[in-house]
């Protein structure tokens, strides 16, 4: 993967974090650390599981050992890996173990998006499944102690959800289709890649 690519990944997903995330409301939280700049954007080669963890704890450790001034949040972006949605969610278990392994299950956390993402009880195309639609497929590294000082001062953050989803209803497909945000495949770079995943 070269540094071309890297930059198109990147910006697609500013892209999406400032039309869709911010500018739906869908996160209050995140136009903060996007405009003070500390949101670090990672893009990982991985095309393993195993490669992925790697990237994935090298990433936590950075941020944990990061000043939240300087770096609050992550966004590890994997194209080559985890494309298809449930193996994406089987995976979130593998996530979880490895926080606790490392200490860091009360520091930070992780939270999903995904092209394909869906939640439970949901079609595949259900407006809804929107909000956690990301142009890649990725991990949001956070800190606890920032959650908790967002949901603090956002008394009722409880609602978020609820909110997001009548955000994307009232939108509709067509709507979001008008953000003009970049629709991605998996940016896989010959046919071996491809068999490999």
């Amino acid at each position: 993967m070269d540094i071309a690519t890297n930059e198109k990944i990147i910006v697609a997903t500013k892209l999406w974090l400032e039309r869709a995330v911010i500018g739906l409301n869908l996160c209050p939280f995140a136009k903060a650390v996007h405009v003070k700049n500390q949101i670090s954007y990672r893009v990982s080669s991985a095309t393993t599981h195993e490669d992925l963890l790697n990237d994935m704890m090298h990433a936590l450790e950075i941020l944990a050992e990061t000043s939240a001034e300087n770096i609050d949040t992550t966004l590890l972006v994997h194209p080559y890996v985890l494309i298809d949605f449930l193996d994406y969610n089987d995976f979130l278990d593998v996530v979880d173990s490895a926080l606790e392994g490392m200490g860091l299950e009360n520091v930070l956390q992780v939270a999903s998006f995904h092209p394909q993402y869906q939640f439970a009880g949901t079609q595949p195309d259900d407006i809804e499944n929107y909000t956690n639609r990301s142009p890649y497929p990725m991990m949001h590294l956070l800190r606890e102690a920032s959650v908790m000082r967002a949901v603090l001062a956002f008394p009722e953050a409880g609602k978020i959800f609820d909110k997001n989803i009548a955000t994307l209803r009232d939108l509709g497909h067509a709507g979001w289709n008008d953000l003009g945000l970049v629709k991605i495949n998996p940016p896989l770079e010959n046919e071996s890649m491809r068999k490999e995943l």
